[in-house]
């Protein structure tokens, strides 16, 4: 309805058919030809929108209906500009607009009717209003009409017409005026409302089109994809398999994939493809006590960002000398000036060696610092221009680099594991696939470890999962893709497995044969001195199949020969050497490498290798960075303006403090930070985001909002998810590991220069304090933003659970909008309902 109009409800005559609603003016044209009645509680508004008294007084005195002071007739019937424009016409114009008003008489034609008609007219109430009453509601006045002379009708008519006209001459002034022929010639017109609310709601679309989005869905999925294949989370599949019954484990992790990690996923892509925002102002808009979780994420983000793009700086430097023909890991390097072998190297692995002496020159212990390495100055600076590059025109390069990184992977994979099952021992590795520990399906631990592995598998907490799904249209089943996520992550695990395990089998078995032999070459020497006895001497077909050859000798030697060669050999048991690879950079540049060198074409093997961890890890890196700039763009205005230059600075800081993590003393305070740091605070911002939705904000009025958006209605069981099965998880979860840590001794392995060897080492307080700072600055926010808003008494809810959820940017253009409509100097009064 249009603002300035209220409507009233007049009843007719007898021989009239109902009630009919009149507006404003029309309604006193209407009575002055005496034809209709209006209820006296209806208050009239001019066109500044301010109410005004009852149009008329119903005076029972003689049965008559007569017109109270003048100068209150004057402001009801005097027209503006306003009453022009939206095609209401004043008394003055009615004789003038007959065809653009038909339903109003004019006053002549009003008289003669009266004048013909014999029976007086007797105004009756209308069946709505007889309704009304016997229900209770307020009765109506009906006044009749008796008869009136002609001349006294005739009087009052001029009256009124002598006032409208000097009325609207003291206004002409101020409003421009409409010739008659105009008045007849134009068109009733419509409502402007509807018009304005067309053009806002365009204005409103520019804005949300304003959000840059992937060119196809295959770009969301791909990014989603990449950011989950993180190389860490693939290497630690197959460890937590070794060391957690096998299939067990297997089934620990799909329960908790379905009953956490799925809905969770679903959830942070449903806000973001919701809100249409980055994580900071998503979950601003979702519950007014979680401001600070989104910052929470940006700096999760950032140092997480910081040591890991490191480990690309060691990929490159790798990478580069792989290209060598024999590779430096294969064997020790020689001394210079001499023939010998490093002494250093001797006493330990060459692929050790290499990776503490000449990649990390690492030193001791924590405590031993010194000047960044210089051969990783150059790899490292390579890592955070490479990632630049990708990431310098948004969203819009990303996606189309990821598409080709994630598929890439894939296929790398895919020809590393053909490779992998072909290898000597390989099966070894693979008759693990069949292990299955009933009995770890009652550890603690091994649940404990599969929901971290969950959390981590698909990238929840960090922020990019809301921030790739806000670039995506609302129109798009996030239920879908969110499966679609985790079956792919879940399928590439299961792909990554056989391989890994295969190398594994490959590598402890070369290394079982090669202490075979030598405890063989001992043997024979100590038998040659006289040391033992001749049965000890062992069979010259050895090489053949060391281990199996080897061990029926061993076996077939009587007890006291057999116990005087144990004490002079080194024990070589293939199933303890199998599980002596460690999760982590241990595996990936130790374990892994030396097996690599084993292969015959292995500077190709290793190539093909670093690649495929190059790749993964960049997928993992653009994600990272991602929730650290697209932050930084929606909440400054610069930022987004300046993209380009956004990039390149915020990168070139970020090398800068990288740079921490090179000197001899880094690599032991990147284990501190991806080994004891990081799980903590990814499992309380998860919590905080569950929290938000789920209770804050509401999950059913959630899920409602999501439904038409998608077409179809979603299953509730995400409300009882969300609600119940979530929290309750991720606070046994959060709490069983506090447990832990508190009672676990922190330690890390070091290098000892002196033996060559892995010594662990406990961390000094002061780390353990720096650790604990960097957590404080990370998590406290929001804890600290819960207490000032309960001191402050702010809503634990956004709104009214009625009002739909619109974002920021949506609510201050519709003010804006709603401030277009409302005419400069006018008013809006809520009035009294119309009748």
């Amino acid at each position: 309805m249009r603002r300035g109009t209220q409507v009233c409800v007049a009843s007719r005559p007898r021989g009239l058919k109902g009630p009919e609603s009149l507006k404003g003016p029309e309604s006193v044209t209407r009575l002055l030809g005496g034809s209709f009645l209006i209820d006296p509680r209806c208050r009239l508004t001019d066109g500044t929108g301010e109410a005004r008294p009852p149009g008329q007084e119903y005076l029972r005195s003689q049965g008559k209906v007569r017109v109270v002071e003048a100068q209150r007739a004057e402001r009801r019937l005097a027209p503006n500009m306003r009453s022009a424009q939206e095609g209401r016409p004043s008394l003055g114009k009615v004789e003038a607009a007959p065809e653009s008003l038909p339903e109003v008489k004019t006053k002549a034609q009003s008289f003669q009717a009266k004048v013909s008609s014999p029976d007086p007219a007797v105004v009756e109430g209308s069946p709505s209003t007889h309704t009304q009453q016997s229900k209770g509601a307020e009765s109506r006045l009906s006044v009749p009409y008796e008869k009136q002379s002609l001349v006294s009708r005739i009087a009052e008519a001029e009256a009124w017409e002598t006032q409208a006209f000097e009325a609207e001459k003291r206004r002409s002034s101020q409003f421009r005026q409409a010739s008659i022929f105009e008045l007849e010639d134009a068109p009733v017109k419509q409502k402007p409302s509807l018009k304005k609310v067309e053009v806002s709601e365009k204005k409103k679309s520019e804005v949300v089109s304003t959000r840059p989005l992937w060119a196809n869905k295959a770009e969301y999925i791909f990014a989603l994809v990449g950011f989950s294949l993180r190389p860490l989370n693939l290497w630690r599949f197959p460890h937590l398999w070794l060391h957690n019954g096998g299939w067990s484990f297997f089934i620990i992790y799909i329960f908790l994939l379905f009953l956490m990690g799925i809905p969770l996923l679903f959830l942070e892509m449903a806000v973001g493809r919701r809100m249409r925002q980055c994580s900071i102002c998503a979950w601003t808009v979702m519950g007014p006590w979680f401001v600070s979780v989104g910052y929470s994420s940006l700096m999760v983000c950032f140092i997480t960002a910081l040591y890991l793009n490191v480990a690309n700086g060691w990929i490159l430097f790798y990478l580069g000398q792989s290209f060598q023909f024999s590779v430096p890991w294969e064997r020790c390097p020689l001394l210079k000036n001499s023939s010998g072998f490093d002494p250093e190297c001797a006493r330990t692995t060459p692929s050790m060696y290499f990776w503490y002496r000449l990649t990390l020159k690492a030193s001791d212990s924590i405590e031993e610092h010194g000047p960044p390495v210089i051969s990783l100055l150059l790899p490292l600076l390579m890592a955070w221009c490479l990632v630049g590059i990708f990431m310098i025109n948004g969203i819009k390069s990303t996606g189309k680099v990821l598409c080709v990184l994630v598929p890439l992977a894939g296929i790398i994979t895919i020809s590393l594991l053909i490779r992998s099952v072909l290898l000597t021992g390989a099966r070894y590795g693979l008759q693990r696939l069949t292990v299955m520990k009933v009995s770890a399906m009652y550890s603690i631990t091994a649940w404990i470890q599969a929901g971290i592995q969950v959390l981590f598998a698909l990238g929840l907490g960090f922020g990019p999962v809301v921030i790739y799904s806000s670039y995506m249209d609302q129109p798009n089943n996030c239920v879908s893709d969110a499966f679609v996520v985790a079956f792919i992550n879940l399928g590439f695990s299961i792909l990554a497995m056989p391989f890994i395990l295969s190398v594994l089998g490959f590598w402890a078995t070369v290394l079982i044969h090669s202490c075979i032999e030598k405890n063989a070459e001992l043997l024979l020497k100590l038998v040659v001195q006289g040391k033992l006895p001749p049965e000890a001497q062992p069979p010259l077909n050895i090489p053949d199949d060391p281990d199996v050859i080897f061990n029926s000798w061993l076996n077939s030697l009587s007890q006291p020969v057999k116990n005087l060669v144990l004490s002079h050999i080194t024990e070589c048991n293939l199933e303890k050497q199998f599980l002596k690879a460690k999760e982590g950079l241990s595996f990936a540049f130790l374990a892994f490498i030396e097996a690599m060198s084993f292969i015959s074409g292995s500077v190709f093997w290793s190539i093909l290798f670093f690649l495929l961890l190059l790749l993964l890890e960049m997928g993992f890196m653009i994600g990272l960075l991602q929730g650290v700039m697209t932050p930084l763009q929606d909440t400054f205005p610069f930022c987004k303006k300046h993209e380009k230059l956004l990039t390149v600075v915020l990168f070139g800081l970020m090398f800068l403090c990288s740079i921490f993590f090179i000197q001899p003393a880094g690599v032991y305070y990147v284990k501190l930070l991806s080994d004891y740091w990081m799980v903590l605070p990814i499992i309380i911002i998860v919590i905080s985001e569950n929290m938000a939705v789920s209770w804050a904000y509401g999950s059913r009025r959630f899920l409602a909002e999501l439904g038409p958006l998608w077409s179809r209605p979603i299953h509730p069981i995400f409300h009882c998810l969300w609600c119940c099965a979530c929290p309750f998880v991720l606070l046994i979860l959060f709490t069983v590991i506090l447990i832990f840590l508190s009672l676990k001794t922190f330690t890390y392995v070091a290098w000892d220069s002196s033996t060559s060897k892995e010594v662990p080492r406990p961390y000094p307080s002061w780390a353990l304090l720096v650790m604990v700072f960097i957590f404080l600055i990370v998590t406290l926010p929001i804890l600290i933003y819960f207490v000032y808003s309960f001191a402050h008494d702010i809503p634990f809810k956004p709104r009214s659970l009625e009002e739909p959820l619109r974002s920021s940017k949506s609510q201050s253009l519709s003010n804006e909008a709603q401030k277009k409509e409302t005419p400069q100097g006018g008013k809006e009064t809520a009035g009294p309902p119309a009748v």
